[in-house]
């Protein structure tokens, strides 16, 4: 069934951080929330490009061999294979589109890691 997601709504009932929630599911992708504060940490993923949009805030995409800032109503596309880690100064909200399945950190396992996601 269809229903209206008032992201507003979504991101205020939760407060923590590194820890995406899933709002929607189309076409094989998931539609995950998630707000960051600080670096996260160095990943790829070997299948999956990942596409992280700025809700509220901003943060710097890292690459191995340079840094993308992205603000609010900014996207990026991180294609598959390619090494990558964001960090927000301050808080900061995003949306990202990623095929179900995909662990957000990629072959990393650190206490970071979500392999099950929370619906909200």
């Amino acid at each position: 069934m269809s229903e209206r997601i008032v992201l507003e709504e979504k991101f205020a009932g939760f407060s923590d951080h590194w820890n995406p929630r899933v709002v929607a599911e189309l076409n094989g992708q998931q539609v995950r929330l998630a707000k960051i504060h600080g670096a996260f940490d160095w990943h790829s993923h070997e299948h999956e490009d990942e596409l992280f949009f700025v809700h509220r805030g901003e943060f710097h995409m890292e690459f191995r061999d340079r840094r993308v800032l992205l603000r609010a109503g900014d996207m990026l596309v991180v294609p598959r294979g390619m090494e990558h880690r964001p960090v927000a100064e301050s808080e900061c909200e995003i949306m990202l589109f990623e095929p179900v399945g995909t662990v957000n950190t990629g072959a990393v396992v650190s206490e970071r890691t979500r392999e099950t996601l929370q619906w909200i």
